[in-house]
């Protein structure tokens, strides 16, 4: 098992250097002078040297990126143009509230997909099945951001049951941080919910054309055995992908659902970022982001051993 992680993390290395060059070299294309941003107004020549010359902008491009890779391993992700503050500072305040979101949203889509898609492929053919067809079609055309729209004015404006945007951390209030997150994690709930579901009834029908599932009826076990146990065991590997999957674009933050509720997560942080030029915190997000989208896949790998025994005996 240890050696089987060691092998993935070597993987995960070279990738994560990969995106760090990419992220650092991509940024320097963009038109503008970030000592221009920083000196404000004045723009004193002795001030445009001064900043050059601490944040390194003097330096060739290679030097510049060495000193930002050096920063980041220490934990120096650099200052914020817009807020003063260290990108770190900022980062380790907005993560918990999209973590948050992108929990609650994949608890939703999981109870709403999984089920439907299971449901589908045993109903294959039926009333049942179209209509879970066409709801996951429904779901995958409807725009988050006019979903969200509809829902504040229908839930938040017409009926008040739900404040219409903000947030509150459940440390804070537990119940309060409940309302305003059960909108925005249900509007990212309902479109991940119909990807899950169209995936794992693929997933489903092609088991349960497979030997075992029809030894498994033939023995005379009851149908939910034979599905819930023997068939959706093994359909689980592409849903667990897939959830992975999801869930890193869960954590890289939802921009629009985000801007819509008022939600200071990931995604409102990056939008201001870029907004305001404020190259510290895009770099710092989308670096923190692709290495979310590692470690997911980190994780994905992990249950493939666990839940695949062919695995573990050939390792």
């Amino acid at each position: 098992m240890l050696s089987f992680i060691a092998r993935r993390l070597a993987i995960a290395i070279p990738t994560i250097f990969l995106v760090s060059v990419f992220v650092f070299f991509l940024q320097k294309l963009l038109p503008g002078d970030p000592a221009l941003v920083l000196a404000g107004e004045e723009r004193d020549p002795d001030t445009l040297a001064f900043i050059r010359e601490k944040y390194h902008l003097n330096e060739p491009i290679l030097v510049q990126y060495f000193y930002w890779v050096s920063g980041m391993l220490q934990g120096d992700f650099g200052i914020s143009l817009r807020t003063n503050q260290p990108v770190l500072e900022l980062i380790g305040e907005k993560l918990p509230v999209t973590i948050q979101l992108a929990v609650m949203a994949m608890f939703i889509a999981m109870i709403i997909g999984i089920p439907a898609g299971i449901v589908s492929a045993v109903r294959k053919g039926t009333a049942v099945d179209y209509t879970a067809n066409i709801v996951a079609l429904s779901g995958l055309s409807i725009p988050n951001f006019w979903l969200g729209i509809m829902l504040i004015m229908l839930v938040s404006v017409h009926l008040g049951w739900l404040p219409a945007s903000g947030y509150e951390s459940p440390f804070v209030d537990p119940v309060r941080s409940l309302e305003t997150m059960i909108m925005p994690a249900f509007v990212l709930g309902t479109a991940l919910a119909a990807t899950l579901m169209r995936h794992t009834r693929s997933a489903m029908l092609g088991v349960l054309r497979a030997d075992y599932v029809r030894t498994a009826r033939a023995k005379g076990l009851q149908e939910k055995v034979v599905v819930l146990k023997h068939a959706f065991r093994n359909a689980l590997l592409p849903i667990v992908t897939l959830s992975a999957i999801l869930f890193g674009e869960l954590l890289a933050g939802a921009v629009l659902t985000e801007q819509i509720f008022t939600i200071p997560g990931f995604g409102k942080l990056i939008v201001d970022a870029v907004f305001t030029r404020d190259y510290a915190v895009v770099q710092g997000v989308v670096m923190c982001t692709a290495v979310g989208f590692i470690l997911m896949n980190l994780v994905a790998d992990v249950l493939y051993f666990l839940l695949n025994p062919r695995m573990r005996t050939a390792l």
